[in-house]
């Protein structure tokens, strides 16, 4: 009973992956998003919605991630353009892109939708216990367990992401040495959104195959509390996302044993293991792992 577990737990963390990922990336730039909820809905419904009149998956993962940046902009717009409050613009988006869902996706509920499956990899799909656990999986996972480590190396060797540290860091410092602040966050911006994007877009093609009011199902806050349990490091995300993967796949199995716990308890696991990382992660003192400038707005520079 472990094995698919553990393997249920790779596949229920790939979402949360995917969005966390992301939302490192935005807030390396200095800008904090607690929209992922809102925008991992909205790229799940994006995503359904395009497999499912076009019959291509690809297809609809790929519009999942551009819907997800685009409604990423709209945070780009109240924070950077106009200098709104990062945190009211965050739960903003979360609301309306949760409600926007519902109300556009409500026709569909229960439709199913062409979806990503099962795609075993030659020999290592035999491994005994790794493959059954990580390489009997969907396209899309395999895809995720190369992210953390491309996200480090550009965050670390590149120039592009030297410079989103920068900005997220000291933009004034930046600034002198000839970055363009906006740009790097409003890019910050657009790849948080569109890795969230991609996270709601398996949800509704490769975790579900069909769309139901709700999907996220509360993984975009568990993405924004993953970013500080990894302090902001992607190769220490990898593990959260997992962590939380493997509760959320274990409830559902203790539901469909059906023990006696009641369903409500079982429900708010993931979520009280949430608030302990919280906990665990302010006893620790590492909330100065934090890009220094994070949620602070920035007067539009030159």
């Amino acid at each position: 009973m472990l094995l698919p577990l553990m393997a249920a737990a790779v596949q229920s963390g790939t979402p949360i992956l995917y969005a966390t990922i992301g939302e490192i990336l935005t807030e390396k730039s200095g800008v904090l998003n607690l929209g992922v909820e809102g925008i991992m809905m909205v790229g799940a419904l994006a995503g359904f919605l395009v497999a499912h009149y076009t019959g291509s998956p690809l297809l609809g993962f790929l519009a999942g991630g551009l819907f997800g940046a685009l409604f990423a902009g709209i945070h780009g717009l109240v924070c950077l353009a106009f200098q709104g409050n990062q945190v009211v613009s965050g739960l903003a988006l979360t609301i309306l892109g949760t409600n926007l869902a519902t109300y556009l996706g409500t026709p569909h509920v229960g439709h199913a939708a062409p979806g990503f499956q099962t795609l075993l990899v030659p020999y290592l799909a035999e491994i005994p216990l790794l493959g059954p656990v990580f390489f009997k999986q969907d396209l899309l996972v395999y895809i995720s367990y190369f992210m953390p480590f491309f996200a480090w190396v550009f965050l670390r060797y590149t120039r592009w992401g030297l410079g989103l540290r920068v900005v997220g860091e000291n933009p004034e410092a930046g600034s002198a040495a000839g970055l363009w602040v906006p740009g790097y966050r409003w890019a910050g911006i657009f790849a948080g959104g569109f890795l969230g994007g991609l996270g709601g877009g398996y949800l509704s093609l490769a975790y579900t195959h069909l769309w139901t009011n709700g999907l996220s199902a509360g993984r975009g806050w568990i993405a924004v509390a993953l970013v500080i349990f990894a302090f902001w490091r992607p190769g220490r995300a990898v593990l959260g996302a997992y962590l939380f993967g493997g509760v959320m796949a274990f409830q559902l199995r203790l539901q469909a044993t059906g023990t006696n716990l009641p369903s409500s308890l079982l429900l708010m696991l993931p979520y009280g293991l949430t608030v302990l990382v919280l906990v665990f992660s302010s006893w620790r003192g590492r909330g100065t792992a934090a890009p220094a400038m994070l949620g602070v707005n920035m007067e539009p520079m030159d």
